[in-house]
């Protein structure tokens, strides 16, 4: 029988997962801010993390209802649409931040939609350089039990 908590070898692998992909989030906002005019940001550096963590959870909540939706959008553009809900939920992410009282500004659609762009291709090259697999598939033979 398989133990309820994962060992402390697991934990420290997985708190490490999530660190890199925060890391790389962030310095992904980074480069979106740098390169793609119409999004500024002004303000301490690390507040660059915290958009980072905004957007992550944004993304986590929102993408798969949205996505969902949209399905017969995502279809019919051979997965282009995705790219118009990344623009979206970026634009969110900013006035969210605003909210917060961060200087996260995004001037319209396009800057949001290239800053999205920007965002994941820099997110993807990162992730690739770290090593970082996109997806973990886990196989148990019950068999074995």
């Amino acid at each position: 029988m398989e133990p309820l908590m994962p060992s402390s070898t697991n934990r420290l692998a997985h708190l490490r997962s999530i660190t890199l992909r925060w890391l790389i989030s962030s310095l992904a906002i980074f480069a979106a801010i740098s390169l793609v005019p119409g999004i500024s940001f002004t303000g301490p550096g690390w507040q660059i993390g915290m958009i980072a963590i905004l957007f992550g959870l944004v993304n986590a909540l929102l993408r798969p209802i949205l996505t969902l939706l949209t399905c017969p959008l995502v279809v019919l553009s051979l997965g282009l649409f995705g790219l118009v809900i990344n623009a979206l939920l970026l634009w969110l992410t900013a006035q969210i931040a605003a909210a917060a009282g961060v200087r996260f500004i995004i001037d319209g659609f396009w800057p949001a939609f290239f800053g999205g762009l920007v965002i994941s291709l820099v997110s993807l090259v990162l992730g690739l350089l770290a090593g970082e697999p996109a997806a973990r598939v886990i196989v148990r033979d019950e068999r074995q039990r």
